[in-house]
């Protein structure tokens, strides 16, 4: 199924200070995902069994980090301190990743693929419903750099040389996919700004909890999807 395809607001819509509030959320959140990936990225080195994979995970954080400059100028504009923004949703994010630290080189994969793979899926539902500007920062930021066919072509490689490694796998997967679940629930019940995105637009005529049950329904058929290519049971 795809995401809402309902209209983006133009950019007036910032003369409406809730959505102005609902896009620095955003982007906040957006930003410390991506200082958060870049430290995740760093550690997930460490445990690289090659010279070779180790340098690709840091050129991958790199790539990370890189993108937090355009989300930090964005939040100044809006008249927003960037660093007490995204500094709000910093404990959410360091309880997820302590929750859900990886224990060797493989599921440090996994974790890179499937669980920022569901938490950017979750961005781009709330993206659908951003004037087209900010829209398109959230869509740039979330673009794939190349850890998904890494991710694939390494977990696919290592099953194939020791089968039992794909049901340990499995079990983490669906691990991570309850723990980035609930942490997307808890940012829509935390700030009423986003929910207000999803219920019902730049208008907000009501909270549609139908919709947002939809949403999720969305994110989980997109995560069987990425545990499939990466010959994971879900």
């Amino acid at each position: 199924m795809s995401a809402s395809t309902e209209p983006v607001p133009h950019e007036g819509a910032f003369a409406d200070p809730i959505y102005r509030e609902a896009v620095a959320d955003l982007l906040a959140a957006v930003g410390y995902g991506e200082i958060s990936a870049f430290e995740r990225l760093a550690e997930d080195a460490k445990l690289a069994p090659s010279l070779e994979d180790k340098l690709v995970l840091a050129a991958f954080a790199s790539q990370q980090i890189a993108k937090v400059g355009p989300i930090r100028a964005r939040l100044v504009n809006l008249g927003a301190d960037p660093f007490a923004a995204m500094e709000s949703f910093r404990s959410g994010f360091d309880a997820f990743h302590a929750h859900t630290a990886p224990s060797d080189w493989w599921e440090g994969l996994v974790k890179v693929y499937v669980g920022d793979g569901l938490a950017n899926d979750f961005y781009r539902e709330i993206a659908a419903f951003l004037d087209p500007g900010t829209r398109d920062l959230v869509l740039t930021t979330l673009e794939d750099t190349g850890q998904a066919e890494f991710v694939v072509e390494r977990v696919l490689a290592g099953i194939a040389a020791d089968p039992r490694l794909g049901g340990r796998l499995a079990l983490w997967g669906r691990r991570l996919m309850g723990e980035a679940l609930t942490q997307a629930q808890r940012v829509v019940a935390d700030r009423d700004s986003l929910a207000g995105l999803l219920a019902g637009g730049v208008d907000m005529p009501g909270f549609d909890l139908a919709a947002i049950g939809r949403m999720f329904t969305r994110l989980t058929e997109r995560h069987a999807e990425r545990m499939t290519g990466l010959g994971l049971e879900h």
